[in-house]
C-alpha cells in the first residue's frame, strides 16, 4: 500500500510538472529577409513582431545553414548541419535513391514527443489534417507529429507546434503575383506598398519590373506580419500566452538573383524574435548565430536533454559562450549543380567557390523562370547594368571572396586579392577548413552520378505530365548542361 502511494505521489508530481513547462511554438515563413520594421525596414511597418520584439529579445544576427528550403529545412529539425547528415542537395532524396540518417539522430518533434509534448505542424490558418511544411530531404515517419492543431492534445497537456507560412512566396514569379499579393494587401490593411517607396540593394537595378516585385515582396512580409498577430492572439484568447515560448524565423531570404540559393546575406541572413518565459523583454542580441540554434532553445526550455551529437546550441542558456563564427553551405539546388561553402563573423565573410569555373548565374529553370531574373538578364544584354550590377553576370568566379561587413555591408568590394587583408583571408581560411574537417562535411565528395540521375528523373517525370512542355525542355538542357560541364571538369 506504502508503494503505491508513493507511486500515485510521484505520479502526480510528474503530471504537475508537466502542467508547467512551456509550450513552444515555432512560426517560420517561406523566402524572407529581415525587412521589418523592428529590423530597420522604413517602407513598411510591421507592428506585430515589433510588439513581439517588445515581449522578447530580437537577434540581428541570425544566419541559416543552408539558402533553400530544403536542405535549412533538414538541418533545422535535426539541430544538425545538412552537411553533416547528407541532406545538403536541395530536393534529394526524392528518387529511388533514398537518403536515411543514422539510428541515433531524432528529429526534434520525436524527442518533444518522448518527453509527453503534443506536436503538430500545419500551415496558417490551420486546417484540420493538413501538415505543414515539411520538405526533408531523408526518410522519416509522419507519426513524429500527433496531428495539425495544438486543440487536439488532451488537457494540460504541454505543445509543440510548427507554423510554416508561404512567407515571400505570395508574391510569385510574375506581374500575377504581384498583383494577388499587393492587392490582398491592400484589402486587409488598406493600402498596398507604393513602388517609389522602394528601395533596392545596389546591386539590383532599378528596373521597373524589380521595383514592382520588391515592392510586392514588402507587402508579402506585411502579410506575414498580420499572421504573426493572428498566432498572438489565439494563444491569449486561450490563456496560454503566458507559458509560450514563441520563436519567429524565416527559413532563408528573398528568393532573388542574390539571395535565395546564393551565401552573401541576402541569403543567409534572417530574422529572429523569441518571447516568452524567462525571455528578457525589450533585449537584443548581436552575437552571430545559427538557424539550427533554435532547435536547442527548445529542447532546453521544455527541459529536454539537447543530444551529445547535436550542432544546434541553446544560445539562451546562462552558460551560453558565444559563437565567433557560423557557417553555411550551397550545393545543388534542383538541376543545377554548386558547391559553395562560407564562414561569417560579426565583420567578416568568406565564401569559397569550388568550382569556380562556373558562371554566377548558371541556369535553373526555377529561378530563370521569374521576371526579375528575365529583368536582370534582359538589361544585361543591353547595356544598362552599371558595374556592381553587372558583376552578376561574369562567366567565372573568384575561387575565394572576402568581405568587410562593416565597410561593405552589401557583400560588393572582394578583399581576398587585397595585400592587407592576406592575414585576415588566412585566418578565415582556416576556420572554414576546421569546420569541414569537424562537421564531417559530405559534401567533399560530389554526388554520384547515380543520385543525380534519380532525382532528375522526379523532376523530369513531373514535368512530362505538366502541359508546359517549354519547361521540360529548359529542364532537359539543364541537365545536360550539368553533366557537360562536369565531364569538363567545370
Amino acid at each position: 500500500m506504502k508503494q503505491l502511494i508513493c507511486l500515485l505521489s510521484l505520479w502526480h508530481a510528474l503530471c504537475c510538472f508537466a502542467d508547467k513547462r512551456p509550450n513552444i511554438v515555432w512560426i517560420i515563413p517561406d523566402d524572407m529577409s529581415a525587412n521589418f520594421s523592428c529590423y530597420g525596414e522604413k517602407a513598411i511597418e510591421t507592428p506585430h513582431l515589433d510588439r513581439l520584439v517588445e515581449q522578447g529579445v530580437c537577434f540581428t544576427q541570425a544566419h541559416v545553414t543552408a539558402p533553400v528550403c530544403s536542405t535549412c529545412r533538414s538541418a533545422l529539425i535535426t539541430g544538425m548541419y545538412q552537411t553533416s547528415i547528407g541532406a545538403h542537395h536541395h530536393r534529394s532524396g526524392r528518387g529511388t535513391k533514398k537518403i536515411h540518417l543514422p539510428s541515433h539522430i531524432k528529429l526534434v518533434p520525436q524527442l518533444f514527443q518522448e518527453a509527453g509534448y503534443y506536436t503538430t505542424i500545419s500551415s496558417w490558418p490551420i486546417r484540420k489534417g493538413r501538415f505543414g511544411k515539411t520538405d526533408y530531404n531523408f526518410e522519416w515517419d509522419k507519426s513524429v507529429y500527433n496531428g495539425t492543431d495544438w486543440a487536439d492534445r488532451k488537457e494540460g497537456q504541454p505543445f509543440f507546434a510548427q507554423i510554416h507560412t508561404p512567407g515571400g512566396k505570395l508574391r510569385g514569379k510574375d506581374a500575377s503575383g504581384w498583383e494577388k499579393v499587393s492587392s490582398s494587401a491592400e484589402k486587409k490593411l488598406g493600402s498596398r506598398t507604393p513602388v517609389d517607396k522602394v528601395t533596392l540593394p545596389p546591386y539590383y537595378p532599378n528596373h521597373p519590373d524589380i521595383l514592382r516585385d520588391w515592392a510586392a515582396y514588402l507587402d508579402s512580409v506585411r502579410m506575414t506580419d498580420v499572421m504573426v498577430g493572428e498566432v498572438i492572439d489565439r494563444l491569449e484568447k486561450e490563456g496560454i500566452r503566458e507559458n509560450t515560448l514563441v520563436i519567429f524565423m524565416t527559413d532563408h531570404g528573398i528568393s532573388h538573383a542574390r539571395g535565395k540559393q546564393f551565401l552573401y546575406d541576402e541569403g543567409t541572413h534572417v530574422p529572429l524574435v523569441i518571447s516568452g518565459p524567462g525571455i528578457e523583454a525589450g533585449s537584443t542580441r548581436t552575437d552571430v548565430v545559427e538557424h539550427i540554434d533554435i532547435s536547442a532553445i527548445s529542447l532546453a526550455a521544455a527541459g529536454i536533454k539537447i543530444p551529445e551529437h547535436m550542432q544546434a546550441r541553446d544560445i539562451l542558456a546562462d552558460d551560453y559562450s558565444p559563437r565567433k563564427a557560423v557557417f553555411s553551405a550551397r550545393d545543388r539546388c534542383d538541376e543545377t549543380v554548386d558547391h559553395i561553402r562560407s564562414v561569417r563573423t560579426e565583420s567578416f565573410k568568406y565564401i569559397r567557390n569550388f568550382l569556380p569555373e562556373r558562371p554566377y548565374l548558371q541556369p535553373c529553370r526555377y529561378k530563370d523562370a521569374k521576371s526579375i531574373l528575365m529583368a536582370l538578364r534582359d538589361w544585361n544584354v543591353q547595356g544598362k547594368l552599371n558595374n556592381t550590377q553587372v558583376l552578376l553576370f561574369r562567366e567565372t568566379r573568384p575561387s575565394e571572396e572576402l568581405y568587410d561587413l562593416s565597410k561593405d555591408p552589401h557583400e560588393i568590394t572582394n578583399l581576398a586579392s587585397h595585400p592587407e587583408y592576406k592575414t585576415k583571408l588566412k585566418e578565415m581560411r582556416r576556420r572554414l577548413n576546421r569546420w569541414m574537417r569537424r562537421t564531417n562535411d559530405q559534401g567533399r565528395t560530389p554526388e554520384s552520378p547515380e543520385k543525380y540521375d534519380s532525382d532528375m528523373e522526379v523532376y523530369l517525370q513531373k514535368n512530362r505530365q505538366n502541359a508546359d512542355q517549354t519547361q521540360l525542355k529548359t529542364l532537359e538542357k539543364n541537365i545536360a548542361q550539368m553533366k557537360q560541364w562536369a565531364s569538363e571538369g567545370k
